[in-house]
């Protein structure tokens, strides 16, 4: 596959590469876009329920030598074929997921889930387009990767080379509301979110682990990147407990985690990153002396906080200066 996007009934419209400064002020979240960081580590699959495994992606920025593998990604094994969710942050990254797959079973690959638009979570999809699988994605992917898609290529470009960064891929199934899958011995229920870490966040639930995969509705240990609703992700934590899930796959952090917990870390840092930012705006302090101190006693709690915060309370300020 050659193209630049993998898209039925469009055609790629290239985009101009955006320095960091236009990009946000043009609304693309730069959260998980390539920087100058550590080199790479050696990665393992672990099994965390039957036949269900997943690797954790490194708490860093995307470089060159870790080809952005930083999020947490695998698959599921079921009587007909293989789910793949979350395909990893570039071509290489899903090319190394293709083959941990085919060391454990020769299953055919049916179905491949694009959680949300970040590229940590959709680079690797081309490494399964010539497998011919239904790609899941939210309602709202689409248009998001339309709009960030090709800027995102480009700049993983930069880092990795073409041969390595791979095509956008669109999904071929949009999830609204909610949807299922039937792998022959276990189902997948997706929902679809609303506003939240991002505009088009799609959460998954096998039935036979029990398990919860929230993708990037999840953060644990690595700081949340805020790109859709500050106020509408506390709502979808909210919706994720009612869910009656207790364990869960996070988008990063560890393979699994107990969620109640979790999801009282992830609550109490984007409520003080709330409560902080309205008290903010309440006494007039400008965005521009809001960004260092706002959450500050969230700091020893979560990696690359520096890196992070200030960009979560521009988007916090931005949301909540007109309430």
């Amino acid at each position: 596959m050659t193209a630049s996007a993998v898209h039925p009934g469009e055609s790629a419209v290239a985009g101009r590469t955006l320095s960091r400064r236009h990009a946000l002020f043009a609304g693309l979240c730069l959260c998980c876009l390539p920087t100058l960081g550590r080199a790479a580590e050696s990665f393992t699959m672990e099994e965390v329920g039957p036949g269900i495994f997943m690797r954790q992606g490194l708490i860093a920025d995307a470089t060159a030598d870790n080809a952005d593998a930083i999020a947490n990604i695998g698959f599921l094994i079921g009587r007909d074929g293989v789910l793949v969710t979350e395909t990893g942050g570039s071509l290489a990254d899903g090319q190394w997921l293709r083959a941990e797959i085919a060391k454990r079973t020769p299953k055919p690959i049916t179905h491949v889930v694009l959680t949300h638009v970040h590229p940590d979570h959709v680079f690797g999809a081309g490494a399964f387009v010539a497998d011919k699988p239904v790609f899941i994605g939210h309602a709202k992917l689409a248009e998001a990767l339309g709009a960030r898609g090709e800027f995102y290529r480009k700049r993983l470009i930069e880092l990795l080379g073409e041969d390595r960064t791979g095509p956008v891929v669109y999904p071929t199934l949009s999830v609204a509301d909610t949807a299922e899958i039937d792998l022959g011995d276990r189902r997948l229920t997706f929902t679809a979110h609303g506003p939240a870490h991002t505009t088009c966040d799609l959460s998954m639930r096998d039935s036979g682990s029990g398990l919860l995969f929230p993708a990037d509705l999840l953060f644990v240990n690595r700081i949340p990147s805020l790109d859709g609703s500050l106020r509408g992700w506390l709502k979808e934590i909210e919706r994720l407990k009612a869910m009656g899930a207790t364990r869960a796959v996070p988008g990063h952090g560890p393979v699994a985690v107990e969620l109640a917990p979790a999801l009282a870390d992830l609550s109490g840092y984007l409520t003080a990153l709330r409560d902080g930012t309205r008290a903010a705006i309440a006494k007039d302090v400008p965005i521009e002396k809001a960004v260092a101190s706002v959450a500050r006693d969230q700091r020893d709690k979560w990696a690359l906080f520096d890196t992070y915060n200030g960009r979560n309370v521009t988007v916090a300020y931005q949301e909540l200066e007109w309430e």
